[in-house]
């Protein structure tokens, strides 16, 4: 059974390591847009669930 040469674990952990860090800062860049829109809901008296029975 052939191993896996150190040069392609090198590679397929640089490939997951962006992966990671691209998701991670793109989710924190989301989460930020999110809460500054219900923040200036809250400012203008807004509710952000507005239910109509």
């Amino acid at each position: 059974m052939p191993q896996m040469s150190p040069l392609n674990w090198l590679i397929l952990f640089l490939i997951f390591s962006i992966s990671y860090i691209l998701f991670m800062t793109l989710n924190y860049f989301n989460s930020m847009n999110q809460n500054q829109k219900t923040i200036k809901m809250l400012q203008t008296n807004q509710s952000p669930l507005s239910w109509k029975w």
